[in-house]
């Protein structure tokens, strides 16, 4: 494999320098603990690190619970923010800043528009992009929407692929890249995962402790996604009224995402429901914990579907289609749409059905081991040159 690192006449034992980008509250999430590790090996790497705040509260809450203060905040936040606005304004914005630091590599993570606009801006400074959580499809251009296509195009501009299983893997050998640029290295949800229930303090938070009390079973529900707003969300509204009305030790726990059409629907249809709490958006310390104590949840997060066989939480998947088809293969997830009947009645199986509610629980984990940033780095090293490929991760019982 070709050295990609740009200063060819640069001492190997110098640091490489790694600037990572993301936006939003899942990029920061994943990206976290690479983040933290590689600052710990400052002798291997210099990070910088760059924040479009494409979302700027929920993205602010990652970074506190993980203590990093970027070094470059380009805050394009706007009220009601169109695609086409965040895209102008990233693009412009990371162009600017990568073309003053001059990094051997960016990497970026996931799908959202900052991801591929970050992809963007490095390729347009001649800079080899690394892309974590690379190869997940659906092959339905518009769902998820638009982070089908930001994946796809993100690709496309990558020169390192670190794929989170092999079935993202043969995903991209099915695109032509280059096999000696893809490395499975397990997904690094589950190494923040771990390093945040790791941490020596407890989770007090109101509805926790009126959940214990009560010893009810919580249904832990999240729900944001574009395709999802309007009238599928008014669906998966009337179907947790459904579930809390049929089970009367049940309580749903929905955290509200900040976006104004999903409150628009959700408000008026659940505020006054007695055992559904609604509530601001968790930070990653509270989902973790939250996820931790669920009965079951119902969600249309990707990351979610990587968290919650961790944990051993049946996930049911609120979309029809996911990129995350390796869930569902083994048995930890299930996809159920937006259609409130088969929301009820597959939530039902699992609040009524012990021994189904043991096959999801105790399915093999496809996700990860905790240690996929130890493999991202080793790739980062053997694209600058000095380090062999990292081994690929193997999927075993719940991590």
């Amino acid at each position: 494999m070709r050295i990609l690192r740009r200063n060819r006449g640069a001492s190997p034992l110098l640091p490489v320098r790694v600037a990572v980008i993301f936006g939003t509250r899942p990029e920061a999430i994943k990206l976290a603990p690479l983040v933290r590790r590689m600052k710990r090996q400052p002798a291997r790497f210099r990070v910088v690190t760059i924040v479009t705040a494409q979302h700027r509260e929920m993205l602010d809450q990652v970074l506190e619970v993980f203590h990093i203060e970027p070094d470059h905040d380009l805050d394009i936040i706007r009220p009601r923010q169109t695609l086409a606005g965040i895209a102008a304004r990233a693009v412009a914005g990371l162009h600017a800043v990568l073309k003053r630091t001059s990094p051997d590599f960016v990497v970026v993570q996931g799908d959202t528009s900052t991801t591929f606009l970050g992809a963007l801006a490095a390729f347009y400074c001649k800079i080899p992009v690394i892309h974590v959580e690379a190869g997940l499809r659906t092959r339905h251009k518009y769902q998820p929407f638009p982070e089908e296509i930001n994946r796809q195009l993100t690709s496309v501009l990558a020169d390192g692929h670190c794929a989170p299983t092999e079935r993202a893997r043969a995903n991209l050998l099915a695109e032509n890249v280059d096999p000696g640029r893809i490395w499975v290295t397990g997904n690094t949800v589950i190494d923040a995962l771990h390093d945040v229930l790791a941490l020596r303090r407890a989770c007090r938070h109101p509805a926790l402790r009126r959940i214990a009390a009560e010893q009810a079973r919580m249904i832990l529900v999240t729900a944001h996604r574009r395709e999802n707003q309007g009238a599928p969300m008014e669906r998966i509204c009337r179907a947790v009224l459904e579930l809390v009305a049929r089970h009367a030790d049940v309580i749903a726990v929905f955290p509200v995402h900040l976006s104004p059409a999903v409150r628009d629907t959700v408000l008026p249809r659940l505020a006054r429901a007695d055992r559904v709490i609604l509530m601001e958006p968790l930070s990653y310390f509270e989902t973790a914990h939250f996820m931790k104590a669920a009965h079951l949840i119902l969600t249309d997060s990707g990351g979610i579907q990587e968290e919650g066989p961790s944990l051993g939480k049946p996930v049911l998947v609120l979309r029809d289609v996911t990129e995350r088809p390796e869930a569902v293969e083994a048995g930890t997830a299930r996809l159920v749409g937006t259609e409130t009947e088969r929301i009820v009645a597959e939530a039902e199986r699992l609040l009524c059905d012990r021994r189904a509610y043991r096959r999801m629980a105790t399915a093999v984990n496809p996700y990860g081991d905790g240690r996929a940033c130890e493999r991202i780095m080793q790739a980062v090293d053997h694209m600058a040159g000095r380090a062999a490929p990292p081994p690929p991760f193997v999927p075993s019982r719940r991590a």
